[in-house]
């Protein structure tokens, strides 16, 4: 079993998700007192939220390399990051380590195309769902369709996110809102919805839609346990 190495803490609440499904997954896949083999380090995200608003990405993505190194320092043999938003620096932070990242678009993508689907609703932070850093890998290198809430739909979705889920507030009306927004995207055309940001699954689930949801905590995670046991256990 390879270590796998995580960057959490962005925020606590959805780490809290990956560290959770992985150690299943581990259990289920190999039986027994089996569990995962996990380097983490777990960063203070109220050093992160203000840099990010402030569109000061250069000194995020120096916190996200200085984080990356500590986890192969410390004997990951592969990374993830548990965000949706910080794959921004995703590259530069590939660039500075030595051992392999997994994106997490790219684990979604395959999900969504195994299941056939091209057009696509895309949900997360302002920024996943305007710049072309996730958008557009989705659209470049997966050949995906992919729409996103109108203006207003998405400063609603933003806010809850950084309002209440990281700060682990669930409200049933929130979750009424995103309902009505997944429908909108469904009325445009949507075959999914892309939950694209690690805290909306706390929120919504499978039930909530009448288009397959493809919660990107639950992916990654997964994608991480299978790279860690090889295709003999995928």
């Amino acid at each position: 079993m390879k270590t796998i190495g995580l960057i959490g803490g962005m925020s606590w609440q959805s780490s809290m998700e990956y560290y959770r499904i992985i150690n299943e997954t581990v259990r289920d896949r190999l039986g027994g007192h089996h569990s995962a083999k996990i380097i983490m380090y777990s960063v203070d995200f109220a050093e992160i939220e203000p840099l990010q608003h402030q569109g000061r990405w250069e000194e995020a993505s120096r916190l996200m390399i200085a984080a990356a190194r500590k986890v192969e320092n410390g004997g990951a043999d592969f990374l993830i990051i548990c965000t949706n938003t910080m794959h921004k620096m995703a590259d530069a932070v590939q660039k500075h380590i030595d051992i392999p990242l997994l994106h997490i678009a790219d684990a979604t993508a395959e999900k969504i195309k195994a299941k056939h689907l091209r057009k696509i609703g895309l949900l997360g932070t302002r920024f996943t769902m305007e710049e072309n850093f996730y958008k557009g890998r989705l659209i470049e290198k997966h050949c995906l369709d992919v729409i996103i809430p109108n203006e207003q739909e998405r400063e609603s979705v933003h806010r809850v996110i950084y309002d209440e889920l990281c700060l682990g507030e669930i409200k049933p009306s929130s979750k009424t809102q995103y309902i009505r927004i997944i429908d909108n995207l469904v009325g445009d055309g949507a075959e999914g919805i892309i939950l694209g940001c690690t805290e909306i699954g706390l929120l919504v689930g499978e039930e909530d839609s009448q288009v397959p949801l493809f919660d990107t905590t639950k992916i990654h995670a997964i994608a991480a346990v299978e790279y860690a046991l090889g295709p003999d256990y995928s």
